[in-house]
């Protein structure tokens, strides 16, 4: 008698997303970052956010300067476009790639030290501009590469492993991202996934300037009792300010907030930025309630977190400068050189 063999049932087919793609192809290298690093939480919600949002990988470009937190971009999107500068001086390369090329989706890593010390006459000026170009500051208050020494964002009185106590203020990228002219600011903590997952899918679809601060604890130099940059001290101090919900515009809109408790900004896609709003008066497109609610909560020693300002409204730094659509290496010579005529002209008004 024959014996007949049952065909193995195929393997489910990979998950994929609104462009066809699986969430494999938005990852990168294997990281070498400390187990249990905060930035590796971060990496992988920046892969949720790119999958979720269907972005094509290779029209993303990612810029880094130096420390611990501009190793991060090596773990994501390893098809994208991708730039390690000097320390400090990425915001001068994201400034250079996008004015060449307009098309692409540009995401910036840095960290504290790299954008608050040798690099804070850039961010300076980066966002005055407002480029249109997703900063992330991975902020765990030191420097991780040197042994953990204090960077300009540790705040005043906390510890470091060796009983050295910080005696200077930490400045705050947040209220200084708003009060310089940024377009979207907000600050999450590595550790919380839904907000901070969803606070990257709205930057995704911001036209501007996003600087979003994550405290992200450094589980080697600054995770113990004294730092307020560590995991115990952001679960005991994190006070949310906006409760952070994002609609694709691909998707439905489907309100499941009480009636009358949701601040609604469109952004520029069409996708809608829906804030919960934890104080009555909390008005988001407002600098000065912006900067008073940072402030006020530094004085009662808590971290907020959260969308802090945003403003759909104001020109990016790209259409301010009436670039071409084109991507300039793109462009054909005639339309590059200035002309003889062109040329004479300027040459005669120097005589």
């Amino acid at each position: 008698m024959a014996t007949t063999t049952a065909t193995p049932a195929p393997p489910p087919a990979p998950k994929v997303n609104r462009l066809g793609l699986p969430i494999l192809d938005y990852r990168g290298g294997k990281t070498t970052l400390c187990a249990g690093c905060g930035h590796n939480a971060i990496s992988e919600r920046i892969i949720d956010a790119l999958y979720e949002m269907g972005v094509q990988p290779e029209r993303v470009m990612k810029l880094s300067g130096i420390g611990c937190s501009s190793k991060s971009p090596a773990y994501f999107l390893s098809r994208a476009h991708s730039f390690n500068s000097v320390h400090g001086r990425m915001p001068a390369v994201a400034t250079g790639a996008l004015l060449a090329n307009k098309t692409m989706t540009a995401l910036g890593v840095s960290g504290d030290g790299d954008t608050a010390s040798i690099g804070m006459g850039q961010f300076v000026h980066l966002m005055r501009r407002n480029l249109p170009l997703i900063y992330i500051i991975e902020d765990n208050g030191v420097y991780g590469l040197t042994k953990g020494q204090f960077s300009a964002t540790a705040d005043i009185g906390s510890k470091l492993k060796t009983g050295v106590v910080n005696d200077l203020p930490a400045i705050d990228t947040c209220t200084l991202a708003i009060q310089l002219g940024a377009t979207f600011v907000g600050r999450s903590f590595s550790g919380d996934k839904k907000q901070l997952l969803a606070m990257l899918k709205a930057a995704l679809a911001h036209k501007g300037t996003v600087m979003l601060d994550v405290i992200s604890p450094c589980v080697t130099f600054n995770d113990h009792e004294g730092s307020t940059k560590s995991y115990k001290y952001m679960q005991e101090h994190e006070e949310a300010i906006t409760e952070v919900g994002f609609v694709p515009h691909f998707e439905d809109i489907a309100i499941d907030y009480d009636e009358g408790s949701t601040y609604d900004v469109k952004m520029h896609d069409g996708s809608h930025l829906r804030l919960r709003k934890l104080q009555e008066d909390y008005d988001p497109t407002s600098r000065v309630t912006a900067v008073k609610a940072l402030m006020e909560a530094h004085e009662k020693g808590e971290v907020l977190t959260g969308v802090f300002y945003i403003d759909t409204e104001k020109p990016s730094f790209t259409s301010l400068l009436n670039l071409v659509d084109e991507p300039l290496a793109t462009l054909p010579q005639e339309r590059t050189r200035p002309s003889k005529q062109a040329l004479d002209e300027i040459m005669n008004r120097l005589k």
